[in-house]
């Protein structure tokens, strides 16, 4: 709205500054031109006029002049009362029409609620009282006729907007009237309600809810079965009858017509026989007889018709029975039927209880209710038996009938038959027999008792039918009945139908509820999903800029390099320079010198030439000098120049960076500006346009006018040669001032007439302006108020909590008072529009009316202004209340930033928590995988040994699965919990949902732990319990070796057990001190989970006080609602924000620097910082402490500013420097991480170097191990080739015999044989101390591979992490790029709605100057027509009364000039009888009386005439002065008349003339006026369309803007979270990385232990093993004497080999057992039986062949061996080559050579794979040596192996309990295999020795690639490393002790 109005304004601003101007100059105009008029006009009549008249008219001018201003006054007062009272009435009308509508929807909806609750009502009712529907339609009928009333009333009346206050009056009685009702219907509704509830609770206490609902299908089900059976019964009831009635009409007709017919056909019989009597007696006897025989045959006939009847009989007793079935049927469901009736009846008696209760309402239900009951149990008891009775009934009734109608038809028939054939008879034999009289008596007889027989059917018949009739009456009454049990049981079942459907309805409801709620959930998942992808996206992108930035710094730092490389060869430069110019300077000097020399010499010596010579040649150096210093010059110049321009391009590249830095920035805010500037262009030009028009309509006037002033023009110069110049000067200069005032005129005219229609339009944009006024102060009061309470601390925000929800709540309650108030002003406004009309109309009506509507029309002046000081008074406190809610609102907003951030703060601690959650996540699934793998290993040695774990592991499962189990109803009971909130909170939700979650996922781990903790326990008691069996398995396996030892006597084999048995024990000693370790290391995992769970449960706690806290924000937070708070709260919280980020940022990066500094002071170990990076960092703080001033006065500058709205432009330009030096501080964060990661992956590299280190002591020892291995064989090979000759015992005297010959011959090889026992003795104690060696490398490798498979973990979790902040880190940098874009957006706006803002206020302020302007003038005008209207008035007045005061003094001096007269005539009268007395008397003197006499009688006479003669004449004189007097005043005023006549001629000429030129120019200007309102009116239409798009384009803009600002807001705070989660990770990192090294030093400790435990372990071997060479020695000596008969024992001694080879054997299989339990394998056994089958084949294809490769050895080796040694050479030779033992002993007494060097050439060869090594220049002299030193010598040699040792990789290590030891060839890849093959196949051709593999060694590796997996030396079998005797054909015993047998068979 606010942007739609400022459009308009910027649109009309201008136009309104245009007319406020005109108006200003328009008005002084006016008042010139009237007061020009005036004085022309008193002009003129002062020239008329005398003095005394202008004083009158002047006198009468202010009395006009006065009234006129008081009638101004009062209009203009009346003008406001009349706006003021429009305003009011528009505002009641509002208010009126508004109440109007809520009533009509309260009417509807009560009417709604009432006919709802008549349906309630009635359906009560019919479950109360089935009764008959005359009953039950008396309410509904009620209830229907106000319903329709209102209805009609409603279509009537409510729909007119000019209603009558009547019909609102009674519209408002009928709707109290309708609510009344409602609440009455309500308050009954309710109390049946809870009847119900309570007989339904005291019912359902003991059931169940799905019992109920099947007995109420059965029910159903039931009664549905009852009612089709019912009407089944009654449909073959009605059938039945049907039949039967129609049945019986049919009999009794056919009854009727028979006994008719057989009445007349006996009439006619007897007529015949009484005709024919005497002619029967001559009938023959033959006729009789034919009678009879038809008799008989009638008598059977009948006895087959009783048969019949009798098998009819039997059907019918059968159908009976079947009827009798049906009627038990019948029976079970009339039980059903009394089941329903007594649960009806039940139902009856709480309708009864209901009914009691409910007698207010309706007293006439208990009757309807106990005749029902009534009614219902006595039919119900009645109806089954008379039914029954009534069933039987029918059914004797029908089986008589048919009985009788079957009876009476037979017998009929055969009663016809049989008179029919007597009739015939009697016909024929009439005539001829009348001897038949007896017959016929007989007959008569027969007749007369079937007559009666007749008359007895007759009668039962006639019973019957009274019968048949009663039976009918009966079952009509029985079916009457029964419609009525039907009646009431449908009656019935629609009231559990109703009740049913009712259920099923709220099972509806229901299942739609759960149905929305799941939908419900649905929709939050897939927001959920939405905001992650967007996540995703945004992850993205930030990568995307992470990647820019990286290129950049790239190419920065190449720059940099490049820098340094130009700086350096500068300095190059610069040094090669220098040692040139003093090089030069060397030159120089030796010049002065040579110059010096050479003038000394010209002076000396006067031989030119050779000076000449000289000169010349130091002249020729000089030039070179001169030419190479120039050259040297040259160089250093072009270097300087290049190292310039190296600096130039350097500065340039840093320029070029910074630019494109610059670049970037400016060209995201100058496309934001661009976009800004270029909808401000457009606006421009519209305006321009706009303005031009304007400008092409001004010229078309002003080319009209100058038209006009030609056309004055012509007629000034055609009057100029009419008149006189000075005339024409004069008329001139009046016409142009006459023209100038016309069109001053029409202008004003014009103008005024835009003022008229401006002023309408100002009017509604100042409503709107002031509108948008008070929302700005509101704005910046609740700025200024907000920058004030942010000073505060927050701490008071948790105590005010309550109190803020109260004033939130007065707030809702006040804002919706409020928008009251502004509906209520607009109705007001639209009021008084409506009364301003009214007013016009009535001043319309006064004009014509006549005065004597003066007063009606006063009186309703007098009410209208009574009505308008009511009005002012009800605005003012509205204006009152409406400041009272804007200072609450204020204080609300207040509260609501404070509680944006006390959320903010909560919101940080959640993330800190969720942060806390997720690590322990990590670490708990860390532990639990690492406990995961010690359970599987454990189990799986636990299987291997036995398996007794079968029966727990189930029980850990179903544990398990419990928890999960229970886990997932949490769960579910937390998402109902979580729904039953509202729906529309959705982050709120999702919060909570994140939160309960993160806490479900803790419980499981907890859980786990706990599981997985027994587990542990369980498996280590199992394991030490099956150690220990195992020991004793092994100690009893060990004591039955003794005893069979003992028995086969084998003293030497008893000792060597007891080794066995020892090592054993140390084994035993060793696995006790693991398990103890483990136990150890439980216990400490256990104090770790319970302090874990501490941790946990706190945490708990907090995330439960938080979301209490969010959820109460939050209620609070949606209940506050204005957009416009919103968006100013939004706005100023994020700048607070950004400033409280900022400002954390500045106080990390001041640690961050504090840290480097003590690092740089304390070493550069950590990140090898730079004292130029140190200086950069000090610059970069003080550029911080000046950013942080900055900012405080930013602060400040806040503080003052927002009052002006004007420099918010300039705040948001700050912000964006401060977003810019936020990205700063990001960026120095991120080089601080990177100065992390190079101190962890230094560690890491020590930690690689620590076990190359490890691995090298490892190499070393596995030498050792090799050389004793080396060493074990050759002896072993030696004893071998020794033993066949010692072992075999004496049998025949013959052979021993011949032994002592040959002992007497070896007496020489006896020291030999001892020096071989004495080894042998010693390889035996190596081969023990081997065996712990290995067991210790095996430990060792297995930890070493543990802690480097740890340490690999933790190097890829860091990188990992490290690459998530680098991640991070880019989005952050992206979003705050994208922040800054926005935020200059928003400012660009902020700037665009200020600017327009300022030219609304300036718009405004024009306005309302012009308009008070025009109200002064307007009430000046009014003061002065008041003033003058007084003036005239009084001087009318005083002229009045002037008037009145003259006419009396006439008057009376008329009436004094009458009187002196009449005294003057009696004056006159008095002298003239004076002069006739005087006469007289002189008459008298002279004498006649008598005269006399006669003459005064004349007199008198005379006198009195003259008396009435001068009254007469008075009279006359006084009428004729009068007559004058009033000729005189009628000739002045004739006189005034006439002045005053000229006068008005004169204006009204005038006027005229003013008029016809003001009527042409109206003309003008109306037609001018019409074309432009046209014209406007086009342009309005066309702005407004504009506008409206505008508007709607604005709309969207601004609401894409703010979800994309909240959205960016929510993203902002992820990332945050995010950073602070990586920061955290990272410390973790850290201390595990210290955890490790501890771990390490551990380890190194425990090597130490170890390796001194081996060299006491190595020493007591040493002593064992000398015991073992004396003991030997003995034995030696013993054997001595056996040597004798030893080819008399070869048979025996091969037996003993075979015994002793076993039990090799099996010493091997305990060994195995013992070292490898977890090692032996299916498909190692498969590789056994592989390798057996190919030694097999070897086996065959070699049995009849000899290896030349041996023989050769053998050959060079009899002539290298001593003499004395030879014999034995070649008796080996031919037991390979087949010859017998005697020709070889012939040929060995022949020659007994030495042999002393064959050894040493046997040894060299001895496969075809293996070539001899070839002589050493030393073993050339050791020929003659003895064997010992000869081994010595080959063990030094052998001991620098020629193959290096194998690395020691990280993967291939693989920790104790690795998957690898029991399934070796599954876990290792066939790569390892095939290098251990091809491994082995190189020692076999690299190592030049031979021998057979020992007992204890394995030829073949049987149980795998050992502990430590292919890689390792020690950890491979021996076979793999050390020499094999591969000619020597193996058999599948794999012993050497076979071998070896075959061998000497040979």
């Amino acid at each position: 709205m606010s942007s739609w109005l400022g459009g308009l304004g910027s649109g009309l601003g201008q136009s309104l500054g245009q007319v406020g101007g005109s108006l200003a100059s328009l008005t002084g105009q006016i008042s010139n031109f009237t007061k020009d008029m005036l004085m022309e006009g008193t002009e003129e009549v002062e020239a008329d006029l005398p003095n005394a008249r202008r004083k009158e008219v002047e006198a009468i001018h202010t009395i006009l002049r006065s009234e006129n201003e008081r009638l101004k006054k009062l209009c203009a007062d009346l003008e406001e009362k009349h706006e003021a009272s429009e305003l009011q009435i528009k505002q009641q009308s509002m208010n009126y029409r508004h109440q109007l509508q809520q009533k009509e929807v309260e009417i509807s909806h009560l009417k709604a609620r009432q006919i709802a609750l008549q349906d309630q009502l009635l359906k009560l009712q019919s479950a109360a009282q089935p009764v008959d529907s005359g009953a039950g339609g008396g309410p509904a009928a009620t209830a229907s006729s106000p319903f329709g009333y209102g209805l009609s009333h409603h279509a009537s009346g409510f729909h007119d907007d000019d209603m009558d206050f009547g019909d609102i009056i009674s519209s408002q009685r009928e709707i109290n009237r309708l609510s009344n009702e409602v609440s009455r219907l309500e308050s009954e509704v309710g109390h049946w309600r809870h009847i119900a509830q309570t007989s339904k609770a005291q019912g359902s206490d003991s059931s169940d809810q799905s019992e109920i609902c099947k007995l109420q299908n059965i029910i159903k089900e039931l009664k549905q079965t009852r009612s089709q059976e019912i009407d089944n019964h009654q449909h073959e009831m009605s059938v039945l009858q049907n039949a039967h009635q129609q049945k019986l009409t049919e009999i009794t007709r056919r009854h009727r017509e028979e006994l008719s017919y057989y009445e007349d056909r006996i009439e006619e019989l007897e007529n015949l026989l009484q005709q024919g009597g005497p002619g029967i007696a001559v009938t023959d006897h033959s006729k009789t007889q034919e009678m009879q025989k038809s008799i008989q045959v009638l008598q059977a006939e009948k006895v087959e018709s009783t048969k019949k009847i009798e098998e009819l009989e039997n059907k019918i007793k059968d159908i009976s029975r079947k009827l009798s079935s049906a009627e038990n049927d019948r029976d079970v469901l009339r039980r059903e039927q009394e089941r329903l009736n007594v649960e009806n009846r039940q139902i009856l008696e709480e309708c009864e209880s209901l009914k009691l209760e409910c007698s207010k309402l309706q007293p006439y239900s208990e009757k309807q209710s106990d005749t029902m009951t009534e009614k219902e149990r006595i039919p119900q008891s009645l109806s089954v038996e008379e039914v029954f009775r009534l069933q039987q009934a029918l059914s004797d009734a029908e089986n008589e009938i048919k009985r009788l109608s079957n009876l009476n038809q037979e017998e009929l028939h055969m009663s016809l038959s049989k008179l029919n054939s007597e009739y015939e008879v009697v016909k024929s034999t009439a005539a001829r027999d009348v001897d038949l009289d007896s017959e016929l008596c007989n007959l008569r007889q027969n007749l007369e008792a079937k007559e009666q027989e007749l008359n007895q059917s007759i009668n039962e018949k006639e019973i019957l039918i009274a019968e048949l009739e009663e039976l009918d009456k009966q079952n009509q009454e029985a079916t009457k009945h029964m419609i009525l049990i039907k009646d009431q049981l449908s009656k019935q079942q629609n009231e559990g139908d109703n009740t049913i459907s009712k259920l099923k309805k709220d099972l509806n409801d229901e299942k739609t509820r759960v149905h929305q709620l799941e939908d419900d959930k649905m929709n939050i998942t897939r927001e959920l999903d939405v905001q992650k992808e967007k996540l995703i996206q945004s992850e993205l992108v930030l990568n995307d800029l992470h990647l820019s930035k990286q290129k950049l710094e790239d190419k920065v730092d190449d720059l940099v390099d490049q820098l340094n490389k130009s700086h350096t060869q500068n300095l190059s430069i610069q040094k090669e320079n220098f040692e040139l110019q003093e090089h030069i300077k060397r030159k120089e000097e030796e010049l002065s010198r040579v110059r010096d020399e050479l003038t000394q010499s010209l002076n000396q010596d006067s031989d030119s030439n050779f000076k000449d010579n000289l000169l010349k040649e130091r002249e020729a150096e000089v030039r070179n000098l001169k030419q190479n210093l120039s050259e040297i010059e040259r160089l250093n110049e072009n270097l300087k120049k290049v190292a310039f321009d190296l600096k130039v391009e350097n500065e340039k590249l840093n320029l070029a960076c910074e630019d494109v830095r610059h670049q970037l920035e400016e060209s995201l805010s100058s496309n934001s500006l661009i976009a800004v500037e270029k909808s401000a262009v457009v606006e421009a030009l519209k305006l321009e346009k706009e303005q031009l028009e304007a400008e092409l309509c001004q010229a078309k006037k002003r080319l009209e006018e100058a038209s006009k002033y030609e056309q004055t023009i012509e007629e000034l110069s055609h009057a100029r040669h009419l008149s006189t110049s000075a005339l024409q000067l004069d008329h001139e200069h009046l016409i142009k001032l006459n023209q100038e005032k016309d069109f001053e005129i029409t202008e004003l005219k014009k103008n005024i007439e835009q003022m008229a229609t401006d002023h309408k339009e100002t009017k509604k944009m100042l409503s709107s302006s002031l509108e948008e006024q008070k929302q700005l102060t509101q704005l910046v009061n609740e700025k200024e108020i907000f920058i004030e309470k942010l000073k505060e601390r927050s701490s008071e925000l948790q105590e005010e909590l309550n109190k803020y929800t109260q004033a939130l709540r007065k707030n809702e309650i006040l804002r919706q008072t409020i928008e009251e108030k502004d509906r209520s002003l607009g109705s007001m406004k639209e009021e008084n529009s409506h009364l301003k009309e009214e007013l016009e109309r009535l001043r319309e009506q006064q004009s014509r009316a006549a005065p004597a509507a003066g007063p009606k029309t006063l009186d309703s002046i007098t009410e209208l202004e009574s009505e308008v000081n009511q009005l002012n008074i009800i605005k003012d406190n509205l204006e009152e209340e409406i400041k009272h809610h804007q200072k609450i609102i204020e204080d609300q907003n207040q509260s609501k930033i404070q509680l944006l951030q006390s959320l903010q703060e909560q919101k940080k601690e959640m993330d800190e928590f969720r942060y806390q959650h997720e690590q322990m996540n990590t670490t708990h699934t860390q532990l639990f995988l690492e406990k995961d793998e010690q359970i599987k290993n454990l189990q799986k040695t636990i299987e291997q040994i036995k398996t007794q774990l079968h029966e727990e592991r189930p029980d850990v499962q179903t544990e398990n699965s419990d928890i999960f189990q229970e886990t997932k109803v949490q769960g579910l009971h937390i998402e109902n919990g979580s729904e039953k909130h509202d729906l529309s909170k959705a982050e709120t939700e999702r919060l909570v949902k994140g939160i309960k979650e993160r806490e479900l996922e803790i419980k499981l781990l907890n859980e786990k732990n706990i599981s997985l903790t027994k587990q542990i326990d369980q498996l280590s008691k199992d394991e030490v319990g099956k150690l220990t069996q195992i020991i004793q398995q092994k100690d009893l396996e060990i004591q039955a070796l003794h005893a069979r030892i003992s028995s086969t006597s084998y003293p030497q084999d008893v000792v060597y057990l007891q080794q066995q048995l020892q090592a054993y024990a140390m084994e035993r000693e060793q696995v006790l001190a693991v398990l103890s370790e483990k136990t150890r290391e439980n216990s400490h995992l256990k104090t770790e989970y319970h302090k874990m769970m501490d941790i946990v449960a706190a945490k708990e706690a907090a995330l439960n006080k938080l979301q209490d806290e969010n959820k109460k924000l939050f209620t609070r937070f949606e209940s506050s609602g204005q957009d416009m708070f919103r968006e100013t709260i939004q706005n100023l919280s994020r700048i607070i924000r950004e400033k409280d980020i900022e400002i954390d940022a500045l106080s990390q990066k001041c640690q961050t620097l504090l840290t480097v500094l003590q690092a740089s002071n304390s070493g550069n170990e950590v990140g090898g910082v730079n004292s130029n990076q140190f200086e950069e960092l000090l610059r970069e703080r003080d550029k911080l402490k000046q950013q942080v001033k900055k900012m405080e006065e930013w602060k400040q500058q806040v503080m003052t500013t927002v009052q002006n709205m004007q420099h918010e432009s300039a705040q948001l330009q700050e912000e964006l420097h401060q977003l810019q030096a936020q990205v700063l501080v990001d960026s120095s964060n991120s080089s601080k991480l990177q100065v992390d990661y190079t101190g962890l992956i230094q560690s890491y590299e020590q930690n690689e170097t620590k076990l190359k280190n490890f691995g090298q002591e490892l190499a070393q020892v596995q030498h050792s191990i090799g050389q004793l291995c080396n060493t074990k064989d050759l002896l072993l090979g030696k004893l071998d080739i020794i033993s066949p000759q010692l072992s075999p015992e004496p049998s025949t005297a013959s052979q021993t015999a011949e032994s002592l010959r040959t002992v007497k011959s070896d007496v020489s090889s006896e020291s030999s044989k001892q020096e071989i026992e004495a080894l042998r003795r010693s390889l035996e104690e190596k081969d023990a101390t081997i065996r712990t060696l290995q067991e210790n490398n095996h430990r060792l490798s297995d930890s070493i591979a543990a802690s480097s498979e740890v340490e690999r973990k933790e190097h890829e979790q860091t990188d990992s992490e490290m690459r998530l902040l680098k991640e991070k880190q880019e989005s952050l940098q992206k979003s705050l790029k994208e922040k800054d874009l926005l935020i200059k957006a928003k400012s660009d706006q902020l700037l665009a709605l200020n600017e327009n803002l300022t030219n609304k206020v300036n718009e405004n302020e024009l306005l309302r100057q012009a308009v008070t302007n025009l109200k002064e003038r307007t009430l000046i005008l009014e003061m002065d027509i008041c003033k003058l209207k007084g003036e005239n008035e009084k001087i009318i007045e005083t002229s009045r009364g002037k008037e009145t005061e003259y006419q009396a003094l006439q008057e009376t001096n008329m009436k004094f000039s009458m009187m002196l007269r009449e005294k003057e005539f009696e004056c006159h009268s008095l002298k003239e009888k004076a002069v006739a007395f005087e006469q007289l008397l002189k008459e008298k003197e002279q004498g006649k009386t008598g005269e006399l006499n006669q003459l005064l009688n004349a007199v008198k006479s005379m006198q009195e005439k003259t008396v009435m003669f001068q009254q007469e004449r008075d009279q006359v004189m006084l009428a004729l002065k009068q007559k004058q007097m009033e000729n005189t005043a009628v000739q002045n005023e004739v006189q005034h008349l006439r002045d005053k006549e000229l006068r008005l001629n004169q204006e009204l000429e005038r006027l005229r003339n003013h008029l016809l030129e003001s009527e042409d120019s109206y003309t003008r200007e109306a037609l001018a006026a019409e074309d432009r309102e046209a014209k406007l009116r086009k342009k309005v239409t066309v702005l407004e369309e504009k506008l409206v798009s505008s508007s709607s384009a604005m709309e969207n803009a601004s609401h894409q803007a703010s979800l994309q600002v909240e959205s960016l807001q929510e993203q902002l705070n992820v990332v945050s979270k995010q950073r602070d989660e990586t920061v955290l990770q990272l410390s973790l990192s850290q201390e595990q990385v210290k955890q490790y090294a501890l771990s390490l030093s551990n380890l190194q400790m425990v090597l130490e232990h170890f390796q001194q435990e081996e060299k006491a372990m190595y020493s007591a071997e040493l002593e064992k093993h000398k015991q073992l060479v004396a003991e030997w020695k003995r034995k030696a000596e013993n054997l001595e004497g056996k040597l004798v008969s030893l080819q008399e024992r070869l048979d025996e001694a091969n037996a003993a080999l075979d015994s002793a080879s076993r039990l090799t054997e099996q010493l091997d299989l305990k060994e195995e057992q013992i070292e490898e339990l977890k090692k032996q394998n299916e498909l190692q056994q498969e590789m056994l039986d592989d390798v057996q089958k190919k030694l097999m084949n070897l086996v065959n294809s070699t049995e009849g062949k000899v290896d030349k490769v041996l023989m050769r050895n053998l050959f060079t080796g009899h002539f290298h061996t001593p003499k004395h040694q030879r014999h034995e050479v070649l008796r080996l030779m031919g037991s390979i080559l087949g010859i017998k033992k005697e020709e070889m002993d012939q040929l060995l007494t022949e020659d007994q050579g030495g042999v002393t060097r064959w050894m040493t050439g046997w040894l060299g060869g001895g496969s075809k794979s293996v070539p001899s090594t070839p002589l050493r220049p030393s073993q050339q002299s050791l020929l003659n040596s003895s064997f010992s030193e000869l081994f010595v010598k080959f063990l030094e040699t052998e001991s620098h192996p020629s193959v290096p040792p194998p690395k020691l990789s990280v993967h291939d290590m693989k920790p104790l309990d690795s998957p690898g030891r029991r399934k070796p060839d599954t876990s290792t890849p066939e790569s390892f295999k095939d290098t251990a093959e091809s491994r082995a196949g190189r020692r076999t051709d690299v190592n030049p020795f031979l021998a057979p593999r020992s007992a204890a060694v394995p030829l073949i590796n049987p149980a795998g690639l050992g502990p430590g997996g292919p890689g390792h030396l020690l950890l491979k079998p021996i076979s793999d490393v050390l020499p094999t005797f591969t000619p020597l054909p193996v058999s599948p015993d794999n012993s050497a002790g076979v071998v070896l047998k075959d061998l000497l068979k040979q």
